[in-house]
């Protein structure tokens, strides 16, 4: 299935052609984007993994002037997102509600879910694809599916997390999350407003809050460049 796609981009800056695509990607030797500290590769293993840290880029778009605006106005709000996968029915009131009872503005991103507001509110602002990375540094948590690279950004942002995990590695965060205490679980893929609370209740904890600001320090940002330079070395 990829092997045109592939070959037309190796020949197009020099490479040779590859006969097995799947032998050629699934090696003894494979790299791991993910950062250490936050999705450390488990040990003993019989494959010789290069752990190279996440695969980011540093985003530079400023924030949205309504955005700006809406973060000025009060106290930090609480981002709500789920990214590119579907969102349970009805999770748009169910966030905004956990957030007022903890009498937090939020943020709702639309997200690949179209998620939207029933209607307009000076405590709820609807985004569409933003600047995580500056966003995040200005919000008191982060509520989202549990995806690798909302997890990352979030982690390095400092920002404690609620993640509500709806398949696959989303889980897997959502554990790491929890056993780091940056944040917590809401194992349950469809909560409700009293049990999303309760979750937001703990990740905003003054212990939760003070290690997630901890951890910060402790995730790679050069995983990208890391990967750039190993890949350059093993071309020459």
């Amino acid at each position: 299935m990829w092997g045109a796609a592939l070959n037309a981009q190796r020949e197009a800056i020099g490479l040779s052609l590859v006969g097995d695509v799947r032998r050629h990607i699934f090696t003894d030797t494979p790299w791991l984007a993910a950062d250490p500290t936050l999705a450390p590769w488990p040990e003993p293993s019989e494959l010789d993994v290069l752990q190279t840290g996440a695969w980011t880029l540093t985003d530079h778009r400023p924030l949205p002037i309504e955005l700006e605006e809406f973060l000025d106005a009060g106290e930090p709000p609480i981002y709500f997102g789920f990214g590119s996968v579907r969102a349970p029915e009805g999770i748009a009131r169910t966030m905004i509600e956990a957030a007022r009872a903890l009498g937090r503005r939020a943020i709702l991103a639309r997200g690949w879910a179209d998620l939207s507001l029933d209607e307009a509110a000076p405590d709820c602002l609807m985004v569409d694809e933003v600047n995580q990375q500056a966003l995040f540094r200005r919000v008191a948590a982060v509520v989202h599916h549990g995806g690798a690279g909302t997890t990352t950004t979030a982690a390095t942002a400092g920002a404690p997390q609620v993640l509500v995990p709806q398949m696959l590695d989303q889980f897997y965060f959502a554990h790491r999350v929890d056993q780091l205490q940056v944040g917590s679980a809401h194992l349950s893929s469809n909560p409700t407003a009293d049990s999303l609370t309760t979750a937001l209740r703990r990740a905003l904890a003054p212990l939760t809050v003070k290690t997630a600001h901890t951890l910060a320090g402790q995730i790679r940002t050069d995983g990208a460049l890391t990967a750039a330079r190993l890949l350059i070395t093993k071309q020459d």
